[in-house]
């Protein structure tokens, strides 16, 4: 099959089409339904899964108990705050009145009722897509270094043109590798909504299966021919669920387009100086933003309304969610998390999760600072240890319990890596990032079925999932056992692990060949984080 097409069109097209569709679905709401519901709640020894045994500490251990609301800070892509399961747990900034365009709490924000934006404007416009943190280091250094030869350097400037040979490699690596992957895609985007739009017409329907697809008889309509014989083979190539095949499209097409494009610019939208901490007029109070699906899958594993009827349970039940919006489709900028810190702690969230992170930090004091600001004020960080496969005690991954004036902050900071439900050599997710030293703790990772905005549902994998389930567990003991300080609830987390002995794989997406190594040689406490456990010790140590 030959197919022509326009660059341009096809990014539109793919764009639109996803857009549509997650338009025509949110208005809709779909009760949970997965093999792999709930799992994380349950316990190992009596369900036979590696779940936090979370159901047996509320039934056996906490029933009957009182406990006090806890604010948690999900630092994120928004939120849905409206979905039905996030009903009564959502952070409401009470000195704040909705709507009436003044700061009246004077704490330097407008109408921030439920949390803050800070990729957006006045106007109420978002950015949506971003450089990775690479693109933009390169589209800074460039212009000053690439017709500079080694030689010519003056020694004032000398390590900054070493990093910028070095970030010049790695960003051209990645732009020929994105441009190479959208070359590929191409040719089929664009063809591609068309002959999804007629197929949808002559099934009646939105969403169709590859077996739906072999049960359309084209006869001699050209047209309809052309459109099975391209879905069949698009759908037999990449997977038969639509949805699923439009993500990648969509993935391939923004990499190229706006995460390696330094001609592509979406700061313009804020209008602040990222590189300027005092620069803080910015933002809106659009916590939910254009595209919050991954912060609410967040929000919803630490506190989904455990007595509703959907099957979906959070790990804590006396929460309050604030949202803080700093991760767009693309690297999160420093400047943002930094504030989002300073926001969380000043409004008084006691644990702050943050499912995101990067290999590169150019303004990494502007957190570490604030990082400070905040365990001062007793606050815990729970940080998702990333989904390479790496180990990080060699590698960067940030935000970090690292900091550059060697402050120690590791008491007060939690970095989770992801676990599955099988007990045995597929413990650990075969994506996950791992490190005796700078991962803490696994937890639930896998087949994660949780909230999608628009009052769905949806099961993601990462460890974005795994952070939010001890998140919730430290928010969770912080709640029951308010005497405990930061520092006690992360000993008391690590010290009840569930800990595993055994080999297993060790973490490497991709591989055919992996090593096998002993799961408690990938983390300080060997384990997963378990709920039931962690209570029993909270009362021992409270006592």
């Amino acid at each position: 099959m030959a197919y022509k097409f326009s660059v341009v069109l096809l990014f539109l097209a793919v764009t639109q089409l996803f857009s549509t569709s997650t338009a025509q679905t949110a208005s809709t709401a779909t009760k949970a339904n997965s093999k792999f519901e709930n799992w994380y709640n349950e316990d190992l020894s009596t369900d036979h899964k590696f779940g936090m045994s979370v159901d047996r500490a509320y039934e056996q251990l906490l029933k009957g108990k009182k406990s006090k609301t806890v604010i948690v800070a999900i630092i994120d892509s928004g939120i849905d705050i409206f979905h039905e399961a996030l009903d009564g747990k959502v952070w409401t900034n009470e000195a704040e009145i909705p709507g009436n365009g003044i700061d009246d709490d004077h704490n330097g924000y407008v109408d921030d009722v439920h949390g803050w934006s800070f990729l957006g404007n006045s106007k109420g416009e978002n950015v949506v897509y971003e450089n990775t943190e690479v693109c933009r280091l390169f589209k800074a250094l460039d212009p000053k270094y690439k017709n500079i030869q080694p030689g010519q350097v003056k020694p004032a400037d000398s390590a900054e043109f070493r990093f910028y040979q070095k970030i010049r490699k790695k960003y051209l690596q990645e732009y020929e590798k994105a441009k190479k992957e959208a070359d590929k895609a191409a040719p089929f985007a664009a063809n591609y909504q068309f002959a999804d739009s007629v197929m949808c017409a002559y099934l009646h329907k939105e969403d169709y299966t590859l077996t739906d697809l072999k049960t359309v008889n084209p006869d001699t309509v050209k047209i309809l021919k052309y459109s099975k014989e391209l879905l069949e083979f698009l759908y037999k190539q990449k997977g038969f669920d639509k949805s699923e095949f439009k993500d990648y499209l969509k993935q391939i097409l923004v990499r190229y387009y706006f995460h390696e494009n330094v001609d592509f610019n979406p700061r313009i939208i804020v209008g602040d100086n990222p590189e300027n901490i005092a620069d803080v007029n910015y933002g809106n109070n659009d916590v939910m933003g254009p595209n919050p699906e991954h912060g609410t899958h967040v929000a919803g594993i630490v506190a989904a309304n455990r007595n509703n009827t959907n099957g979906v349970k959070g790990v804590a039940d006396n929460v309050r969610i604030m949202s803080l919006r700093v991760v767009p489709d693309g690297d999160e900028r420093d400047k943002d998390i930094a504030l989002a810190i300073r926001y969380a702690t000043k409004m008084g969230a006691k644990v702050i999760n943050m499912s995101f992170g990067k290999d590169t930090s150019p303004q990494k004091k502007f957190v570490d600072d604030a990082v400070k600001e905040a365990i001062a004020h007793d606050v815990l960080f729970v940080h998702a240890a990333g989904n390479d496969g790496k180990d990080i005690d060699t590698t960067d991954n940030f935000p970090s319990d690292i900091l550059q004036d060697k402050s120690d902050v590791k008491a007060n900071w939690i970095t989770v890596g992801a676990s599955s439900m099988k007990r045995g050599k597929d413990l650990p997710a075969v994506f996950s990032n791992y490190g005796k030293k700078e991962v803490d703790i696994f937890a639930p990772g896998v087949n994660i079925y949780n909230l999608k905005p628009g009052n769905q549902y949806k099961e993601n994998d990462g460890t974005s999932m795994a952070s939010p389930m001890v998140t919730g567990l430290a928010a969770m003991l912080r709640s029951y056992y308010p005497t405990l300080t930061a520092p006690q609830v992360k000993e008391c987390i690590l010290k009840s692990a569930k800990v595993y002995k055994h080999k297993v794989f060790l973490p490497e997406e991709g591989s055919s060949k992996r090593p096998k190594v002993r799961f408690d040689e990938l983390s300080v406490s060997g384990g997963v984080a378990n709920v039931y456990n962690a209570v029993k010790l909270a009362e021992t140590m409270c006592k």
